[in-house]
């Protein structure tokens, strides 16, 4: 951390930048830094780690005040984050932040969410990164179990970090007296029956996202699943670093 300054946290989310989320979680981080925001202009999610290569990317400074900043950006989330590190910031952060997000994240969802996008972005930049989910997507949600316990869990990583290539995948239940925090391990699942097909008024077929989200262990107590249905806070370090290190001997014989 810069010394002599209050840490600097850079805050971005994929449901845009006036949603209920991203605001709750701008007024619960000011006591802990200076902030500096820059969001879509609108919804992106399920764009993971997309970056927008065949159009202009437009940055709209909306706020500007002691301690805060905020800029609407016309790309994807993971944009967002380039940009401000690359153009916008006046240093690099020690921080980011990104959500809080309306929906559930946890299992294999890290993989689609841009959300999660932004940690792994910050991750790969080598800034300790935390991405917040609140498991609704009621668009009244209230926010205020899971702003306390991202301004805990926050608290908490600007004063330890993190190790380099990882980020933290965290997730907060909904309609339910939070328990307590979980760190756990992310839960084997898959998408099913994704698309709907339709027809529209000129009989034409589209089709129509939809799907079941699968647990397929949901009797195991060590995942994040488990955790949220239990009524805790889900807390999973992700690493960047994909690599099946356990099959690489296994492959030897490929090698000439």
């Amino acid at each position: 951390m810069t010394l002599n300054t209050r840490p600097l946290i850079l805050i971005s989310n994929d449901d845009g930048v006036d949603a209920k989320g991203i605001n709750s979680l701008i007024e619960s981080l000011r006591l802990l830094g200076d902030l500096f925001i820059v969001a879509p202009d609108g919804g992106r999610s399920g764009l993971s780690c997309a970056v927008t290569s065949k159009i202009p990317i437009r940055a709209m400074l909306i706020k500007e005040e002691k301690g805060l900043t905020i800029y609407s950006c016309s790309g994807t989330p993971v944009d967002c984050v380039k940009l401000a590190l690359g153009n916008l910031l006046p240093r690099k952060p020690d921080l980011i932040v990104s959500g809080i997000n309306h929906g559930n994240n946890a299992s294999v969802n890290i993989h689609y969410s841009g959300t999660m996008g932004i940690a792994i972005e910050g991750a790969l930049n080598n800034i300790p990164s935390i991405g917040f989910s609140l498991c609704t997507h009621k668009p009244d949600a209230d926010f205020s179990q899971a702003v306390s316990y991202s301004a805990l869990i926050t608290k908490h990583i600007l004063e330890k970090g993190l190790p380099k290539g990882i980020c933290l995948n965290v997730n907060i239940p909904y309609g339910t007296e939070v328990k307590g925090i979980k760190v756990c391990r992310q839960a084997a699942g898959n998408w099913s029956e994704e698309f709907e097909e339709r027809t529209d008024p000129h009989n034409g077929r589209y089709y129509w996202l939809t799907g079941v989200m699968m647990n397929m262990e949901p009797d195991c107590t060590e995942t994040d699943e488990y955790a949220i249905g239990e009524g805790y806070v889900s807390v999973v370090p992700s690493k960047i670093d994909l690599t099946a290190y356990e099959y690489m001997e296994d492959l030897k014989y490929l090698e000439i």
